[in-house]
């Protein structure tokens, strides 16, 4: 129940810091995009406060736990390999981001404005994600969402 509850708070938290910081709004993040045009470092600035933020609490109080404070144990991939699947989804991810000018985070936050693009983008964004673990799991035998 706490785990939920801790979801529900930083979720909110991350919302409200999109559609705070602008960072919602795809023009901003193509203007920072644009770096041979009319560049924009809004977005270098909202991760670098949010970095401000989470850096200190990371050092003084996360790293020091033994395990997380709303489960039995950390969710952290072993595997350091990089691969032609790290680098197709890699590039899919930002193709993706680079069209539309908005990441899948900000995305869902943006549904709050009641874009019907935005909207658009989620579903088509969440089809992406089906498809995609459909074809992995042809691929390798098992779903990507029971591993």
């Amino acid at each position: 129940m706490m785990q939920r509850i801790i979801s529900l708070i930083s979720g909110f938290l991350f919302g409200i810091g999109m559609i705070v910081s602008g960072m919602s709004d795809p023009q901003n993040v193509m203007a920072f995009l644009d770096i041979f045009g009319h560049w924009s470092p809004d977005l270098a600035f909202v991760m670098g406060g949010a970095l401000m933020v989470f850096a200190p609490s990371y050092w003084l109080i996360i790293r020091k736990k033994e395990k997380p404070v709303c489960t039995d144990q950390f969710c952290v991939s072993d595997d350091k390999k990089i691969d032609a699947q790290l680098l197709t989804g890699s590039a899919l991810f930002g193709l993706g981001w680079g069209i539309a000018g908005i990441c899948p985070g900000p995305a869902i936050s943006s549904i709050a404005n009641g874009s019907t693009g935005i909207v658009g983008f989620v579903v088509m964004m969440l089809v992406g994600m089906f498809i995609g673990d459909v074809l992995l799991s042809k691929r390798t035998g098992s779903v990507l969402a029971k591993q």
